[in-house]
């Protein structure tokens, strides 16, 4: 099983950038699908958006498409959660997943990383 660490989160001001990273671990990240989902104090986890094996294909929930972008560089075993423009209501903690394919089920996740916006 792929074992996945998030990090890149902190305090930010509203209109800042920041990435987000997630490393993986014990099995080739080339594998997997990949997703992000954040879970913001109070309210159950959302997704936010998958990347395919490749990164030829992108999903993005309605809530972040336009701000944010998912990458991964597969030779350096990690995958990226660009978020542009942060607004308050992008204060959660964010966390990365994996799944074999699209069809399936996450079923590896990362400790997650808390990305609080605050002026």
């Amino acid at each position: 099983q792929v074992q996945l660490v998030e990090s890149g989160g902190g305090l930010v001001q509203p209109g800042d950038s920041l990435r987000l990273s997630c490393a993986a671990s014990g099995r080739p990240l080339n594998w997997y699908v990949m997703g992000w989902f954040r879970q913001a104090p109070g309210k159950e986890r959302e997704f936010v958006g998958t990347i395919s094996q490749r990164g030829l294909n992108l999903n993005y929930s309605d809530s972040v498409k336009g701000r944010f972008a998912i990458s991964r560089d597969n030779a350096k075993n990690t995958v990226y959660l660009q978020i542009n423009n942060v607004k308050p209501e992008d204060t959660a903690v964010y966390y990365c997943a994996a799944k074999l394919s699209a069809e399936s089920q996450f079923g590896s996740w990362g400790q997650g990383t808390q990305v609080t916006v605050s002026s």
